[in-house]
């Protein structure tokens, strides 16, 4: 069985071909072909009460595929290139790319929509719905307030949550790490319940020891790290705990980071469609590197 492609969402824009350099270097380092993938979005004409679909011009010529050539001529001869057009919407058309791919990449931004939003709508449906990591690529200058934690050199963050973790999350986390030779910062935040107020100038204080539930996520978060750091000994992890913001936590790791991984929520009974949660969203908007969105491991038979 091939390896499944890295799959670049392309469109023409200057965030697609930023997507589609990320896509080349992931597919490289993978040892993966690179499929580059333009969703020709038509027309829908109402008439009445039914929606009549005018679709694009028949024909092979597709001049955004073209530029993608002409972008990545000189740059392929170690790799196996596919350029596929397909004629449809692309907010559906995208996920269903995931079925068959190890990485879905997509600039923050498309010709569509409203130049003023931090990300497309395309982007975030193709980050909640596909069966496969998910990557966007923001756009450069985003702006994040704060130090990162730790010192220079190649970094990947990755978001932990302690009381619910998902391995398909640290696994890819690691497996970046070990591709692009860079330590693993691992990011977990604990809730830390604000202060109470018992009448005017009257605090009462925090009933939980803040210090134990510090060590107690840690030690938990160590304990999942284990088995991952038994399979990738040469990955050096730094872990992180702090109280509050998981996002903001995330978003200043970010900076200069090579990568940020996080996960997406579970399907649960009661909210059987699939959400991203609003820490994985915002780092998505937020975080100044790549990001990648990794849906849940399956459930256990």
């Amino acid at each position: 069985m091939s390896t499944p492609p890295v799959v670049a969402a392309v469109d023409g824009s200057d965030d697609s071909l930023r997507a589609l350099d990320w896509a080349l270097d992931a597919a490289r380092r993978r040892g993966a072909r690179l499929r580059a993938v333009h969703v020709r979005q038509y027309a829908a004409v109402w008439a009445q009460t039914a929606v009549l679909v005018a679709g694009p011009p028949r024909g092979d010529d597709d001049p955004v595929l073209d530029q993608v050539r002409a972008h990545l001529e000189g740059r392929t001869r170690d790799i196996e290139v596919e350029y596929a057009g397909l004629d449809g919407l692309p907010g559906a058309l995208l996920p269903e790319l995931g079925a068959t791919a190890q990485l879905l990449v997509l600039g923050s931004r498309g010709r569509g929509g409203f130049a003023s939003l931090l990300l497309g709508s395309n982007g975030l449906a193709a980050a909640r719905d596909a069966d496969c990591p998910v990557v966007v690529v923001p756009r450069p200058g985003r702006e994040v307030h704060g130090e990162a934690p730790g010192g220079p050199g190649p970094r990947v963050v990755v978001g932990v949550n302690a009381d619910n973790p998902d391995e398909a999350t640290l696994a890819l986390a690691f497996t970046e790490a070990v591709l692009r030779e860079a330590r693993l910062q691992v990011v977990t935040a604990y809730p830390w319940p604000g202060p109470t107020w018992m009448a005017p100038g009257e605090i009462a204080p925090p009933v939980i020891d803040q210090e134990a539930v510090e060590s107690e996520t840690r030690t938990l978060v160590e304990g999942l790290l284990a088995p991952h750091r038994a399979r990738h000994p040469d990955v050096r992890t730094e872990c992180w705990v702090g109280p509050g913001d998981a996002a903001g936590y995330l978003v200043t790791a970010s900076r200069d980071a090579e990568l940020t991984v996080v996960g997406r929520h579970r399907r649960r009974l009661l909210a059987p469609a699939r959400m991203m949660g609003s820490v994985t969203q915002a780092v998505l908007l937020h975080a100044a590197s790549p990001i990648a969105v990794v849906p849940p491991s399956p459930p256990q038979e």
